[in-house]
């Protein structure tokens, strides 16, 4: 019974001393799994499944990992291997220990398909990125661009999409990213011919972002006028002076970007408010007061504040305040247009104000620092009447603007406006939803199939049963 039980014992520390497996490997084998499936299967929605998978465990993944994993599906001294491992940093020996226990059980054959050398690139690519080894990471990236050109599958579209993305990024960390713009140009055009519509909507968007990086506003322009339009250039249309168009996309994107791509909220946010304001708006409090982005967003805070007041003066100041924060964000020219809504607004104001004003008073309620500031009120009211910004006259003779009463608004035709911009907001909301509506693949077939399937069970059952009472006569 003593040796019995020591014997048991022995055993027992022995389980308990093997070292567990790695859980990032592990999850990264899921994946693997799950992106063979998908390819033998032809399932697109499962290799998007596994793209979102691998962005929750980006930061988790470690050299001895990655080697492990890039050792678990690629051929050893393969190029692919030998090309990529390079990328990763020597093991220490204790890594060396961790590695061997969560590599010693594998698969017995090798996975040879082009999505798994894909995304073993598009890991080692994240490694390298997440490291800040921006050098490495763009040779990585050009290698595996390399490597996509050679394939058409549509199974690879929402990994190359991806690698498309870190490659132009990387590019973008090094400061060389006009070097890029041919190979991305034949890049959409590659995909325009394979038919790869992530693809298309990706590069474009690479491509418009490498002309405004270098302010070459024309060339994406003519871009955009020419590619299939997905709704991805309000940066542009921003310049062109297409605000409307350039508000209703922002405002998509703003509303379809995921919680986590904070960055990218952020930055669609102040383009908007930067919109709202050019055209005549004041943003909502609530866009300032998001969770994350009070910091970030307070300039044009502040400066929705001075355009909301009309105050000259103390939009200059936030102006001179913000011109750094500005001309990072790149919204320096359209925060200088935004001078002359100031004007119209406090104008607006004081025709509110005073029925009667003499334009010297207007010059100077408008701080006009000008050298004939009367002059110039007297432009900006009659700009602003014509307009139909005032309900006013002007006075030559005698310097005066003469405000019209404030009659009924109920009586006009805004309330009309009011509500059919907000029934066509509701129905483009509507019509977008049902757009991104994605079906399963043959969804229509699968309940004849599986008809078939039980019809072919069912007789093969009668088969096999009417054989086994033919055996039994028999014997």
């Amino acid at each position: 019974m003593t040796e019995d039980v020591e014997m048991k014992d022995t055993q027992v520390t022995a389980i308990s001393s093997s070292p567990t497996p790695d859980p990032t490997l592990q999850h990264l084998k899921e994946i693997a799994s799950l992106i063979e499936t998908g390819s033998y299967t032809k399932e697109v929605r499962r290799i998007n499944r596994a793209v979102r998978l691998t962005s929750s465990l980006r930061h988790t993944i470690t050299a001895p990992v990655l080697s492990a994993f890039l050792d678990f599906v690629l051929v050893s001294g393969s190029e692919a291997h030998s090309r990529l491992a390079a990328y990763v940093p020597k093991e220490t020996e204790q890594d060396m220990e961790v590695d061997t226990a969560t590599s010693a059980v594998q698969a017995p054959g090798k996975h040879l398909l082009p999505e798994l050398e894909v995304y073993c690139y598009l890991l080692v690519l994240l490694f390298l990125l997440d490291q800040h080894k921006n050098v490495e990471a763009k040779a990585c990236a050009s290698a595996s661009i390399a490597r996509l050109k050679s394939l058409n599958r549509r199974t690879l579209d929402a990994l190359a999409s991806k690698l498309y993305f870190y490659y132009s990024y990387s590019y973008e960390l090094t400061g060389d990213l006009a070097e890029i713009r041919g190979e991305l140009l034949t890049l959409h055009r590659l995909a325009t011919l394979h038919h790869d519509e992530l693809g298309q909507e990706t590069l474009l968007n690479l491509l418009l972002r490498n002309y405004l990086h270098y302010n070459l506003y024309d060339q994406a322009e003519k871009l955009r006028s020419k590619a299939p339009k997905f709704e991805a250039h309000s940066n542009q249309q921003t310049i062109q002076l297409e605000y409307t168009d350039a508000k209703e996309n922002l405002l998509q994107a703003a509303r379809k970007a995921p919680v986590a791509a904070r960055g990218f909220r952020i930055q669609c946010n102040k383009w908007a408010v930067i919109v709202r304001l050019l055209l005549g708006e004041i943003p909502e409090r609530t866009i300032f007061m998001q969770k994350g982005m009070e910091k970030t967003l307070r300039p044009y805070f502040d400066l929705t504040n001075a355009v909301r007041i009309g105050d000259l003066e103390l939009f200059r100041k936030v102006a001179e305040k913000f011109a750094d924060t500005f001309s990072n964000d790149r919204t320096h020219n359209l925060i200088v247009r935004l001078r002359h809504n100031v004007i119209r607004t406090g104008l607006r104001n004081i025709s509110i104000a005073y029925s009667r004003i003499s334009l010297a008073d207007v010059a100077r309620k408008l701080r006009l620092d000008s050298p004939n500031p009367v002059a110039d009120a007297e432009s900006i009211v009659a700009k602003a009447i014509r307009d139909g910004a005032i309900d006013a006259t002007l006075d030559h003779a005698n310097g005066f603007m003469l405000s019209k009463e404030t009659g009924d608004i109920y009586s006009t035709n805004e309330p009309q406006a009011a509500f059919n911009s907000r029934i066509a907001f509701c129905l483009n909301m509507h019509n977008e939803a049902v757009r991104a509506l994605r079906f399963p693949p043959n969804s229509h077939k699968e309940e004849e199939s599986a008809e078939k399937r039980r019809e072919r069970q069912q007789q093969e059952q009668e088969l096999a049963k009417h054989i086994a009472e033919e055996e039994d006569e028999d014997f």
